[in-house]
């Protein structure tokens, strides 16, 4: 890579940094993620992290594979967080990366809390959430002017992998005109049945994006009152973002990708 008119920091021993890897394209890596991935000894990464942005570590740099999909067998949160602790307790320079931020719905909370308990010097690199890139790669924006002024970003399915109830649906379908959903495939049909009684319409446009960022991205264009039966037509699977407002008609005139 060129040289930077800047520093970027060096990975020190014994550290581990929390990195977001975006949405999938690897070309959505922030400067911060590449350096960290040319001074890891161990990169520690998740199901959704791609094979190009792997091929980016140096050719000593250990992989460890934590992936975590629903209804596969995955690691255990706890063990992954743990074994972050022994690998810079052996002195390593530890690169947690996960897919999108690891702060949105990604779990960096709970490692970066394991890790403060323990007294791991850890550093936190942000990255693009799938649910801001992949909503730009499907031409949607998330926010605009003429439409709406607020967002609420939820996630479809709790701790034990059940339908959130802790989710206030009524607030949730009167208070914001955009709803952006990370894992909502599972629960989709009972989460737009709970939207429209809490007043959404039926016709309400829904996009339904996976592989967002990618080559094979596909979006499936919908309504709310048939998201779910559409989305089982069209054979799409999980994971997905889904979103839900008027902001998915723009995707008419700002489609760059198709």
């Amino acid at each position: 890579m060129q040289a930077l008119p800047f520093e970027l920091p060096k990975f020190e021993p014994g550290w581990v940094w929390l990195a977001g890897a975006g949405p999938g394209d690897a070309g959505l890596l922030t400067l911060h993620a590449l350096n960290a991935l040319r001074q890891a000894d161990v990169l520690v990464y998740d199901a959704l992290v791609g094979k190009e942005i792997l091929e980016l570590v140096s050719g000593d740099c250990e992989l460890e594979y934590a992936g975590k999909r629903g209804g596969k067998p995955s690691a255990k949160q706890r063990d992954i967080s743990i074994r972050l602790v022994e690998l810079a307790e052996q002195g390593k320079r530890v690169l947690r990366l996960k897919g999108g931020d690891p702060f949105v719905f990604g779990r960096g909370g709970e490692e970066a809390l394991c890790l403060a308990k323990a007294k791991i010097p850890f550093r936190i690199i942000p990255g693009i959430s799938a649910g801001i890139g992949g909503l730009a790669y499907a031409g949607i924006p998330l926010t605009h002017r003429d439409i709406n002024s607020a967002v609420t970003f939820i996630t479809g399915h709790g701790m034990a992998g059940e339908l959130p109830e802790r989710h206030n649906w009524d607030a949730i379908a009167q208070g914001s005109p955009v709803i952006v959903m990370y894992m909502a495939m599972k629960y989709l049909n009972e989460i737009a049945v709970r939207l429209m009684r809490n007043g959404r319409s039926s016709e309400e446009p829904v996009a339904v994006i996976t592989q967002a960022s990618l080559p094979d991205q596909r979006v499936l264009e919908t309504k709310l009152g048939t998201c779910a039966v559409d989305v089982e037509k069209h054979g799409l699977e999980p994971p997905a973002m889904i979103v839900v407002g008027e902001v998915v008609s723009l995707r008419e005139f700002l489609k760059w990708m198709d």
